[in-house]
């Protein structure tokens, strides 16, 4: 999408996102060293900041930590910045070699919430489709999914992906059980459903098994599908006579979790995926303070079923 509908250049590669955030705790977030440690790099890579001077002639120096051990330094050098509204800026280059393409930056408010449309522009089309190539690749797009994450309230766990394949897939296998038991099982894991019925007020009983002869039940309760863009339920562990209990790693684990899936169009097969986690219902302190220093698996877990979904897809196309 070109930031805020301007003419398409074929040089140039587009992104927007909307953040559940005033613009100032977003431009915080960016320009805050501190805070750019907690979010910035595809998932799995960590960021060490030397120096951040965020103003027109600054730059920031700092060294992105992969997950395979190797050190990657970088250079961004600030060619215009204003304050909660717009920064442009040279990327990934360093003291010894150029950058590799021009940011643009720009922050608007609407109702306490953000958009971010950035355009990164490259010297020529065939270098921007091979920055694409580049960027998927990578896990960069994660990057901005990481800030939404960052920035959500502290009740809440959000994680973020986008496909390519059309919208109308994407609620398919989030809804149809054929297709929902073969990716989001954890890795080790195969779910089987005893009871099924996805719809609004419908409900479904399942079964995960694992290594060892390992089950896990749990209880599905559907409290709104709207096709082809949301989906909202509720899920708690169980015993195989439904009747709830704790979840089986974690006794202080909230006994009922409700789950948001927000689907949406980035084009015409690409889709956004939003999952929203928070506790549901009469949760003490202690779940809810179990909830949240959990947050870190819950992203290594989710990760690992978007890794799944994203194979499984492949297979349908």
């Amino acid at each position: 999408m070109a930031a805020k509908n301007k003419p398409v250049k074929p040089n140039e590669i587009y992104l927007t996102r909307i953040y559940d955030a005033p613009v100032k705790t977003v431009w915080d977030a960016w320009t805050d060293p501190k805070q750019v440690a907690h979010w910035y790099g595809p998932r799995g890579f960590k960021l060490t900041t030397h120096s951040m001077d965020v103003r027109t002639g600054g730059s920031w120096t700092f060294i992105m930590h992969g997950p395979d051990g190797v050190d990657h330094q970088g250079k961004t050098k600030y060619l215009e910045v204003e304050k909660y509204s717009r920064m442009v800026y040279d990327h990934g280059g360093n003291d010894d070699r150029p950058p590799l393409f021009r940011v643009t930056v720009e922050f608007t408010e609407s109702a306490g919430k953000t958009r971010m449309d950035m355009v990164m522009a490259l010297s020529t089309p065939e270098a921007a489709e091979e920055t694409k190539k580049f960027i998927k690749k990578a896990g960069g797009d994660s990057t901005w999914d990481r800030l939404a994450e960052y920035l959500s309230p502290t009740d809440q766990f959000i994680i973020n992906r986008s496909f390519d394949v059309p919208l109308e897939t994407m609620f398919k296998v989030w809804t149809d059980p054929k297709h929902f038991a073969q990716w989001l099982p954890p890795a080790g894991f195969t779910m089987s459903f005893i009871r099924v019925s996805i719809k609004t007020g419908g409900d479904s009983f399942y079964c995960m098994s694992g290594p060892g002869g390992m089950k896990m039940y749990g209880r599905t309760q559907y409290k709104e599908i709207t096709p082809p863009h949301r989906i909202v339920y509720t899920q708690s562990f169980c015993d195989e006579n439904e009747k709830i209990t704790r979840h089986p790693m974690s006794p202080t684990w909230p006994e009922v979790m409700l789950t948001t899936v927000a689907l949406s169009e980035e084009g015409a097969n690409r889709t956004r995926v939003t999952v929203i986690w928070e506790v549901y219902g009469d949760a003490g302190a202690v779940e809810r303070e179990t909830f949240n220093k959990a947050k870190g698996g819950m992203t290594q877990g989710w990760t690992g079923s978007f890794d799944k979904l994203e194979d499984y897809l492949g297979t349908m196309k």
